[in-house]
């Protein structure tokens, strides 16, 4: 079995890092989805593809899978840019504002 640990990003609808602090250990499909053909809905017979394990630490997900013997790549999170400066919705008016403001 193949997996991969990783820290998940945000995602795009939120503002804040909430949720990509612990380690994921998801398994990679070890077969290919199909089409059923008279509903058309899509399946698959791997249900270690539906498997997530959440750990507090990338330690601890590669001590699990060492343990149950299972290869995983470890995947490290690109660091985030350190000139991002939280800014209330007020700010969006503001006098000084630099871009133009269109209304």
């Amino acid at each position: 079995m193949r997996a991969r640990i990783y820290q998940p990003a945000k995602t795009a609808m939120q503002s804040g890092t909430a949720k990509t602090q612990q380690w994921i250990l998801e398994f990679a499909p070890a077969s290919a989805r199909e089409v059923d053909p008279l509903m058309g809905w899509t399946s698959s017979s791997d249900t270690n593809a539906q498997v997530r394990l959440r750990f507090e630490s990338r330690e601890a997900a590669e001590a699990y899978a060492k343990a149950h013997g299972i290869d995983a790549d470890v995947i490290l999170p690109k660091p985030r840019k350190a000139n991002i400066r939280p800014m209330g919705y007020g700010e969006n008016f503001a006098t000084n504002r630099r871009g133009a403001w269109t209304h």
